[in-house]
């Protein structure tokens, strides 16, 4: 059963920066794509950025150039390095794992507890 650990949010001012990390246990990590979603309050879950087994990545238009995605099999653990956060950015984030179709269509049934980022104007 795969279990997914996410931490690192907070509360940060628009312009500031957080790292996210994501510890997986339960899947071959190093075979697995994963992705970070987000949902704020009132939206759908939502595809932030995703990374394959071969290191290709994938983001959503609204955060690229500011984030980045980025894996470290020998941890078990994927990573979302967010710049220049905005207002908008706030939200609970949430990662997963799975085949690469499953992280691009958040073909999930379980999720963590997920991670909450708040940025203040």
């Amino acid at each position: 059963q795969v279990q997914l650990v996410e931490s690192g949010g907070g509360l940060v001012q628009a312009g500031g920066s957080l790292r996210l990390s994501c510890a997986a246990s339960g899947i071959t990590f190093s075979s697995a794509a994963m992705g970070w979603y987000r949902q704020a309050p009132g939206q759908q879950r939502e595809l932030v950025a995703a990374i394959n087994s071969d290191v290709y990545t994938r983001y959503r238009d609204s955060v690229k150039g500011r984030f980045t995605i980025s894996r470290d099999n020998a941890k078990n653990t994927v990573y979302l390095q967010m710049n220049n956060l905005k207002p908008e950015d706030t939200a609970v984030y949430y990662c997963n794992a799975g085949t690469w179709v499953a992280v691009l269509t958040s073909g999930f049934r379980a999720w963590g507890q997920g991670t909450q980022v708040t940025v203040s104007s």
